[in-house]
């Protein structure tokens, strides 16, 4: 019987280095080769998806420069007509609301194509959109309530300048300032005050806006006349000195009434010593000012080489009252102590007896 003697187990060969090396290698063959066709084509794919990104956001920005420029060159072609229409054009206030404009829109069409484009791509790179999603959404509500006051700022300028509520030169009303305006942003309106300050004032504060400078603006002038006057003369008067004034150049083209540049609107109010006499003219827009001072002096000596008497009427034997000090009397309050039989007097009298030297 033959003897079992036990097999052992051929060895493991060791790999080498130079094995190891090109075992590599094959599997990096093997997995680029397995998969460069994708590769190649998600290239493509994102190459073709950014260049038409990119030609749409060129062509897009091209027409909204045109259009800009063409909104721009109307309201230059619509100038000579302002003062029929209404409405002053400031070349300052074009341009900044034409850049304005244009700035918007440009801004707008690049977050919304390169914004698709990105979203477009990145499913193409094997990213999932919807964790991506979902954090932006609460990260964008988020910002949402910790920037809502520059979110409401930002909207209510863009508003503002593409309906032309003002522009640069008119003067507004904002309720909280009044002003000429400088320089109109999509978060702060800027303001030249009438004492010279400048206002900084956040387009989402402004709740309402009162333009003085559109249309066209009134100057009020309020003349006190004695009810001794002849109402009918003083408005004769009165017509001659604003037509007179209407005739000069400068105030020419600030009067926007040729026929009837002043009109005497009639007696505002009876006082106990006066009555007041309402003139209005209608004029250019931000000139009520200037026009109502010069009114108001050429009315005044035009009313006075007419004999008209200005403010409450003089009442004849009125004796001014004397006056204590320097160049007049003292005339002061009688004393209570005048009359012997007041209280105060006989308070002051010596008490009976006391003086009296016997008593003692």
């Amino acid at each position: 019987m033959a003897s079992h003697t036990p097999s052992t187990p051929a060895p493991t060969p060791t790999p080498t280095p130079a094995s190891s090396t090109i075992h590599e290698a094959n599997q990096a063959v093997s997995y680029v080769s397995a998969h460069w066709q994708g590769w190649v084509t998600s290239g493509i794919r994102i190459l073709f998806i950014a260049v038409i990104a990119l030609i749409v956001r060129a062509v897009v920005v091209r027409l909204i420069d045109k259009l800009v420029a063409r909104m721009s060159h109307m309201h230059h072609t619509a100038a000579h007509s302002a003062l029929l229409t209404g409405l002053l054009a400031n070349a300052e206030r074009r341009r900044q609301r034409s850049q304005a404009m244009g700035s918007v829109l440009r801004s707008v069409a690049s977050f919304l194509i390169l914004g698709t484009a990105a979203i477009t791509i990145l499913p193409v790179l094997g990213i999932n959109l919807a964790p991506l999603l979902a954090s932006a959404g609460v990260a964008g509500v988020a910002i949402g309530f910790g920037a809502r006051n520059l979110v409401t700022d930002f909207l209510s300028g863009v508003f503002m300048i593409i309906e032309d509520q003002y522009g640069v030169g008119d003067q507004i009303d904002t309720g909280v300032a009044t002003g000429t305006v400088l320089e109109v942003g999509l978060r702060v309106t800027k303001l030249r005050g009438l004492s010279g300050e400048i206002w900084y004032i956040r387009n989402g504060e402004v709740k309402r806006i009162a333009n003085l400078s559109q249309g066209w603006a009134t100057a009020n002038v309020e003349i006190p006349l004695g009810y001794h006057e002849n109402i009918d003369a003083v408005e004769q008067v009165i017509l001659a000195a604003a037509e007179e004034m209407a005739k000069e150049e400068r105030w020419a083209e600030q009067l926007w009434e040729p026929t009837e540049p002043v009109k005497v609107l009639g007696v505002d109010s009876l006082a106990a010593d006066a009555m007041i006499l309402h003139v209005s003219a209608k004029v250019m827009p931000g000139k009520a000012l200037g026009v109502a001072r010069e009114l108001r002096r050429r009315l005044k000596i035009a009313l006075e080489a007419a004999g008209v008497h200005l403010g409450p009427t003089p009442q004849v034997g009125d004796v001014p009252a004397p006056r204590s000090g320097p160049g007049g009397p003292d005339m002061s309050a009688p004393s209570a102590l005048g009359d012997p039989n007041s209280a105060q007097s006989r308070a002051t009298a010596p008490i009976p007896g006391l003086d009296d030297p016997n008593q003692h």
